[in-house]
């Protein structure tokens, strides 16, 4: 595999569990951890949108990093997220991720005031020059506040080592217009999950999906069935899991995770206020959703 292109298959995102006390339950971290490694999944990337980044203090990032790469004892890679509001905190979260032993950083431009195209180019640039692992660039208005457009994009790979691009808006155009612009040498990754089947067929490199706490098998197999062209097998795994991945985007993916987990009798800690568990009533539907999603399919 490439080392500016550390990732291919599928990327799982990790909860991050709390204590009763509101402390980040590392212990149950690294179960949850070592479960997505055991089950398939391709790379790990600890501290997005599922692990509630914005939520954790720096030190609470940091440990999070550690007990990842110290669980994942290098079986397969990881990609940090270490962005911030401020470019001197993506750099101070970005040199720790590469001294902890990252294969490769993730980076969102996090924004409270509206940023231009130029100073999200100095955000990425003045990160890039502080770390020599490969940089994702991710792409995701709905969390960061900021879409950047696939022409920034594209300006973005003319910093050396911005080599991978995450694509999330959720629109399969924007995805295959992604693809033309970017060319079939620049490696992107869906991050939309009801676009997953739609994004392979697009050519991207990988899949970073939290589902895989739910559904390893399934997703591991949709890339597999993608890889071999067999398209008719990867429809039909996309579409026996499609109810899922609408349920947790739609839900929230740390409350729905967390929440499936629980079903499947696995301890997932609390949540961290003001995130609050899904209702009774929303259990059970995903309860429902998972017993029929774990229906068997023919894989050819």
């Amino acid at each position: 595999m490439n080392s500016n292109v550390p990732f291919r298959g599928i990327i799982a995102y990790p909860i991050t569990p709390f204590t009763a006390d509101n402390a980040v339950d590392l212990p149950t971290y690294r179960r949850l951890v070592e479960r997505l490694v055991t089950s398939g999944s391709h790379g790990i990337a600890p501290l997005g949108s599922t692990g509630v980044l914005p939520y954790l203090t720096d030190e609470e990032r940091d440990a999070i990093t550690e007990a990842t790469l110290q669980q994942v004892a290098g079986r397969v890679p990881v990609l940090v997220g270490v962005s911030h509001l401020t470019t001197t905190g993506v750099v101070r979260h970005a040199r720790f991720a590469e001294q902890a032993g990252a294969a490769a950083v993730m980076v969102i431009p996090m924004s409270y005031w509206k940023l231009t195209d130029d100073e999200i180019f100095r955000h990425y640039d003045r990160v890039a020059s502080a770390i020599s692992v490969p940089i994702m660039a991710y792409n995701n208005p709905a969390t960061g506040g900021l879409d950047m457009s696939p022409a920034l994009l594209k300006r973005l790979l003319e910093i050396p080592n911005i080599t991978m691009i995450k694509e999330s808006t959720g629109d399969v155009q924007r995805m295959q217009a992604l693809r033309q612009l970017l060319g079939e040498d620049v490696a992107f990754y869906n991050g939309s999950n009801p676009l997953a089947l739609a994004a392979f067929a697009a050519g991207a490199t990988g899949w970073c999906t939290a589902a895989p706490n739910l559904i390893p098998e399934l997703n591991v197999d949709l890339y597999k069935a993608m890889q071999r062209q067999d398209l008719a097998t990867a429809r039909q795994l996309f579409y026996q899991q499609f109810e899922l991945l609408q349920f947790i985007v739609a839900k929230g993916l740390p409350r729905a995770i967390r929440a499936g987990l629980q079903l499947q009798g696995q301890e997932a800690g609390e949540l961290r206020a003001p995130l609050q568990p899904l209702s009774k009533a929303e259990q059970q539907e995903l309860g429902s959703i998972l017993e029929r999603v774990q229906l068997p399919v023919s894989v050819g």
